[in-house]
């Protein structure tokens, strides 16, 4: 979606006088890299060590704060910690509101049901049956009361933590009041501790995802300079940049998760702007992985892979926070690209094309970079043309997976009359017949203990949605029972009776563990929590028994676990197949609903159009496909299995064009009765289509695939066959629709559909031959100086490059400056190329393997004269990194160096990254090479 011509200024020279320009991004999220930099690359925004970190605070809060009242109101204190330990329990995983007011209201709840129920499951202790048709309601009130937001789920599981209370230890009657005085004091503290330690700080978590974007960034430029090495593994390279690809479109999809959630944004102008940079820069780096994969299937002269090389070094060295960072790399790459000679075979032609299509991308990657870095920092002074809306669905800080898709159909199974209330009672009827029957069973086996049926009841049913789902989880419960039986049984050895200190002590690191590790694998938490729950068992239980307990224990989750299974696969079904072919239908009409905002984008300038928000939500209905079509054993045989990888190749194809599709279509135009004609017919056509597979998914009905390609050749050839920014980019958007057409078409062939054309369009085949060999020769031809400082100044639609100012494909500013101009690329100098070609030749007459030689000196900076902090990067005149090494003290030495020219790359915290030439000769001696540092501005 484009913005209004106001948008932000594209460098701080053009900034208003009324507005303080800040081009760079706070220290936090720019500056070198750190050595804690792949937490936040793992974990963006820290969601998840944040949820580790509130439950050792509660857990530790409350269990004080129970034990310190036990002693006021002269209660047992093993029921006090009991109390208060719930109150903490529950606040760390249940209550995780990133606003204060909210925090303060789910808290404060938290005591109201437990301590109102909490007499009701004293007395009925006393009565066996009772007590468990208590359970067993309340486990079904819980899941009908989940429905009902945050309140109704908090009501609901304080209920039924009441009762099963109740149900293991007897509490006498006039205990009651005190203990719900101490669950109202254990959760006011936990609040308070909550509010001084864990306050929640949306503003900052989204600087913590911008330098996990930034993380990964770096991480993409050091894979394409890897796979530019001439001694790699090409195929291990590819791997490991697609791999870094995956990594990033996750952690954006995840981000713009992030920014549906209150006051992360300052307002929804803002989270839109952001939204827009943030799809800009993906995609510009998606771009640069992708074409760096294409020229490691071609030979790469040797200067230009080295000029590769040196510039993706220094954009992974850069501090990527800076507005012009990235420029001074993009200008080295474009200048060695274009001294080239003309001319040459096809593979020559297109090497110098990628070479200039990556230098674009860098130069788009920066001003989308630079927009969205201050963004995060301040707020926007100008207004999206349409406010941000919500795309992507996040759980446990990840994109949802089948949840969304589950619920429809759960929803599609409402009926008139009684079938109603079938969405809302399926999963209550579930919980409770499934602990209807475990109960039973679970006392006979251990009647003490018939509650942690209960619990795999519990477990199973909540979070999960189809049955491969469940079987994962009964999987990973008794995988990490068995692994936290292990070590809880090991530290209960080291630690030996009557240390209760250092029992509290492993319980609630145990539980903050597991806490942590339940947002990434529920194997994880299971191992926290069984460590926890040992060092419990061992105050009650001998150590000779505790085998017996523990197994005792997996039984009876297991039980619990596959009777809940098996209830949810009888009880009003919503099946895996129907989830999967819902997920599918999810990806269609998201599919549908970009290319219905793409054409009236192009028909009427004026609508409210959101076309990254549209592409975003493709991404996010990937996601959920890859969740729900993931088997549950990966198998390494099986024509099925190939066929599901075969159909996800297809949709990640169609969701790549996609994405450029959306970001090169969002320009204004202004077509002709006869081109607005053709753009509907385009739409009709493709959207026909849709809907055809659309009912071949969901129903298995026959139907046709009709190929929209001819309809937009046509549209083509009726573009004005003029140059410029929006008609480039507006062939490009034509191209990727056509591309997206083939891929689908594809998968439409694999479900079995029949393919076909629209009639051909009305242009003779000379026509359609001369378009075609403009357009192949305009790719071929190379650029000259003045279109290569216009596309710098302007845009770069055909190479997926965004843009600045809120206008994907086009970046408004001054050119970069030259390499020579900042100090940082003196390697593109004459004087610097002939010493090269000279150092090569020497090397080759004395023989590369005569000797190495070692190379040290100083590295001087006014502004720190008792020594920087710097990693200095050697690339030879092959393109290979050589070594890495740090200075320290004021001094480097680097060994093993062979004869022959090389590049030195120097990077701090304090400075931008400085390439100076090195030429070794004669081999087997020693060198000194001295480096003067310039502090950054």
């Amino acid at each position: 979606m484009t913005t209004p011509a106001t948008d932000a200024p594209s460098s701080a020279a053009d900034a208003p006088a009324s507005r303080p320009a800040r081009r760079y991004a706070p220290p936090r999220v720019g500056g070198p890299r750190r050595w804690w930099d792949w937490v936040l690359a793992s974990d963006p925004g820290l969601g998840h060590l944040q949820a580790g970190w509130r439950a050792l605070v509660s857990m530790s809060v409350s269990l004080a704060a129970g034990y310190g009242m036990t002693r006021v109101l002269d209660v047992p204190a093993m029921l006090g910690m009991v109390v208060g330990g719930m109150m903490g329990l529950m606040s760390a995983f249940v209550v995780a509101e990133n606003t204060p007011s909210r925090l303060v209201r789910a808290s404060l709840w938290l005591p109201l049901p437990y301590a109102a129920v909490l007499p009701l499951a004293a007395w009925a202790h006393q009565h066996r049956m009772l007590d468990l048709v208590l359970m067993v309601v309340g486990l079904a009130v819980t899941f009908f009361l989940a429905r009902f937001g945050t309140f109704g789920l908090l009501t609901g599981m304080m209920t039924f933590n009441a009762l099963m209370v109740g149900g293991i230890i007897v509490i006498p009657m006039d205990t009651c009041g005190p203990l719900a005085a101490i669950a109202v004091v254990a959760s006011v503290a936990v609040l308070i501790a909550r509010l001084l330690l864990c306050y929640p700080m949306p503003r900052e978590d989204l600087l913590r995802t911008q330098r996990a974007f930034l993380v990964e960034a770096r991480r993409i430029a050091d894979a394409a300079a890897t796979a530019l090495d001439p001694d790699a593994d090409r195929a291990t390279a590819v791997r490991r940049m697609g791999r870094a690809l995956r990594r990033l479109n996750i952690t954006t999809v995840t981000i713009d998760g992030h920014l549906a959630q209150p006051e992360v944004a300052a307002d929804p102008d803002s989270a839109e702007l952001l939204h827009q940079y943030l799809f800009d820069a993906e995609l510009a780096l998606q771009g640069i992985g992708q074409a760096v994969q294409r020229m490691t299937a071609h030979q790469v002269p040797a200067a230009l892979r080295e000029t590769m090389v040196i510039g993706l070094v220094i954009a992974r060295d850069t501090h990527l926070g800076r507005a012009d960072a990235l420029h001074p790399a993009a200008e080295l790459i474009r200048q060695q690209a274009t001294a080239l000679p003309e001319g040459g075979s096809a593979e020559e032609a297109e090497v110098r094309a990628l070479a200039h299509r990556v230098a674009d991308l860098l130069d788009g990657l920066a001003e989308s970079l630079a927009h969205w870095l201050e963004l995060g920092w301040n707020s926007a002074t100008v207004r999206a043309r349409v406010p941000f809306q919500p795309t992507v669905a996040l759980e446990r800080n990840r994109p949802a997976g089948a949840g969304p898709a589950a619920e429809r159909v759960a929803a599609a199974q409402a009926r008139p009359g009684w079938r109603r209330a079938i969405p809302y009672l399926r999963a209550p009827l579930q919980a409770g017949t499934a602990a209807a029957i475990t109960c039973p069973l679970a006392d006979a086996i251990n009647g003490q203990r018939f509650s942690w049926g209960l619990i795999g009841v519990l477990i199973t049913l909540f979070g999960t949605n189809t049955t491969h789902e469940r079987l994962r989880k009964l999987v990973h419960r008794v995988v990490g029972t068995a692994v936290g039986a292990v070590i809880g049984i090991a530290l209960l050895h080291l630690i030996g009776p009557g240390h209760t200190g250092w029992t509290l002590v492993v319980i609630v690191g145990g539980l903050t563990i597991g806490s942590w590790g339940l947002q990434r694998q529920y194997a994880y938490w299971v191992v926290g929590l069984v460590v926890a729950l040992v060092q419990m068992y061992g105050l009650t239980t001998p150590y000779g028994g505790m085998d017996r307990l523990l197994a005792q224990r997996l039984v009876d989750n297991a039980l619990g676990c596959a009777v809940a299974t098996v209830c949810a696969a009888v009880i009003f079904p919503v099946s895996t197949r129907k989830v999967a072919r819902e997920v599918q239908r999810g990806y269609l009409s998201a599919t549908e609903h970009l290319v219905e905002q793409v054409a009236l984008r192009w028909t009427d300038p004026g609508a409210p159009v959101r076309l990254r928000g549209a592409a975003r939500a493709l991404d996010a209905a990937l996601l959920q496909v890859h969740s729900v079509l993931r088997p549950l054993v990966r198998m390494p045989l099986g024509g099925r299995g190939r066929g599901r990888e075969s159909s996800l190749r297809l949709l990640n194809s169609a969701t790549r064009h996609a994405r450029t599709l959306a970001a090169s279509a969002d320009i204004d135009l202004r077509l002709t009765p006869e081109q607005i004609a053709l753009v509907q017919r385009v739409r009709e056509v493709f959207t026909g289509s849709l809907q055809a597979l659309d009912r071949r998914v969901a129903r298995d009905e026959e139907g046709t695939w009709v190929r929209v390609s001819p309809v937009i050749r046509e549209l083509t050839d009726r573009l004005p066959a003029t140059a410029g920014p929006d008609a480039a980019q507006l062939r490009t958007a034509l191209r990727e629709l056509a591309a997206l057409d083939e891929a689908l078409a594809a998968l439409a062939e694999r479900r079995g559909l029949a393919t076909t054309t629209p009639p051909a369009p009305r242009t003779t085949p000379s026509d359609r031959t001369r378009t075609a060999l403009t357009a192949w020769a305009a790719t071929l031809r190379p650029r000259t100086t003045a279109e290569a400082g216009s596309a710098r100044a302007g845009a770069t639609p055909a190479t997926g490059a965004p843009g600045a100012n809120g206008r994907p494909g086009t970046t408004a500013g001054p050119a970069a400056a030259p390499p020579a101009a900042t100090g940082n690329t003196p390697r593109n100098t004459t004087g610097n190329t002939t010493g090269k070609t000279t150092g090569a030749a020497t090397g080759k007459a004395t023989g590369n393997t005569a000797g190495t030689a070692t190379v040290s000196g100083t590295l001087r900076c006014p502004a720190h004269p008792d020594g920087c902090a710097a990693w200095i990067t050697v690339i030879s005149d092959r393109g290979k990194r050589e070594a890495l090494v740090r200075a320290v003290g004021g001094g480097y030495r680097l060994t093993g160096l062979r004869p022959g020219g090389h590049t030195l790359i120097v990077s701090g915290p304090a400075h931008a990254p400085r390439a100076e030439f090195l030429l070794v000769d004669p081999p087997g001696q020693d060198q000194r090479h001295d480096i003067t540092l310039v502090p950054a501005p």
